[in-house]
């Protein structure tokens, strides 16, 4: 196995062009598992760990430019008022180590459907940067995953970031495991209000072949609070209801060691209904949400 350790994005998109079967490898937290399990043995890794750009998050037209080095711990305590949503995600993954390790920019490359933080960019619209020596392009995240643990990028394609525009409105995220902490989702779900744009964004994780959207549930939940933005009426119970179904009906899991494919429809229907009524409750009474906002 070689390793290749380049010092600046030029070199590094030089290097998967030159090797495009070279693995990329930041954190280490899917890829060196995979490795020591033997379920991954490629010819060559390529280190980003010390291209400096990487590690560095801004804002630019609106939007929070997220590297993709950047680890969930900085999500946390840097970008926690921001990106409310990938923040609640970051905090269920793994442990501080992990998460002083781990990067959405390799969560988005492993393309898991258990993976913890695509929940949160489905919700939020986000767009995935990726570049090579022909240019860069942004794809939309809903479109990003392509199938199990495959994505749209080329081969001689790496992540550069991450873009998200800061919700004008809250966001939650639910995630249901075996035990508490330090595990795989069996199910996952993520919600993002959007009221400047009267709309509503979901992610559904850890239920399908790829992280997908639910948006039959969306176009309903929109529909039922299109005269509520402005006067933040209470959450009919039975809105709550339907929107959880609607939600849960957007899945096609499986049966695994993890859980059966009925247990993840019912737990995606509770978290959908739940996520929904704590982020009402919370617009609601937050005079901070305002629809002037992105």
């Amino acid at each position: 196995m070689h390793f290749l350790q380049p010092t600046t994005w030029a070199e590094a998109l030089e290097a998967k062009a030159a090797h495009p079967d070279a693995v990329a490898i930041a954190g280490g937290t899917d890829v060196m598992v995979a490795v020591n399990f033997g379920r991954l043995r490629p010819a060559r890794l390529l280190d980003l760990t010390r291209i400096e750009d990487l590690r560095q998050w801004d804002t630019e037209d609106g939007a929070v430019r997220l590297g993709a080095g950047v680890p969930y711990a900085r999500v946390i305590t840097e970008l926690g008022d921001r990106l409310p949503g990938l923040a609640m995600a970051a905090r269920t993954i793994g442990s501080p180590q992990i998460r002083n390790r781990g990067t959405v920019g390799g969560n988005l490359a492993t393309a898991s459907p258990a993976g913890d933080a695509h929940p949160a960019l489905l919700a939020a619209d986000a767009e995935v940067e990726v570049a090579s020596v022909r240019g860069s392009r942004r794809i939309p995240v809903a479109d990003f995953y392509t199938g199990v643990k495959r994505t749209a990028m080329a081969d001689d394609e790496l992540i550069a970031a991450v873009r998200i525009v800061p919700p004008s409105g809250p966001q939650q995220y639910s995630k249901i495991g075996t035990r508490n902490a330090m595990v795989i989702a069996v199910a996952a779900f993520g919600l993002a209000l959007h009221p400047a744009r009267r709309a509503v964004g979901t992610g559904i994780g850890s239920a399908a072949p790829t992280p997908r959207r639910a948006p039959a549930a969306e176009e309903f939940l929109a529909g039922e609070l299109d005269g509520s933005w402005d006067s933040r009426a209470e959450l009919p119970s039975a809105t709550a209801a339907r929107f959880g179904e609607l939600v849960a009906e957007a899945a096609a899991p499986i049966d695994d060691v993890r859980g059966t494919a009925r247990y993840r429809v019912h737990a995606l229907s509770v978290m959908a209904r739940r996520a929904l009524t704590w982020a009402w409750a919370e617009y609601r009474t937050d005079s901070r949400d305002s629809p002037k906002e992105a």
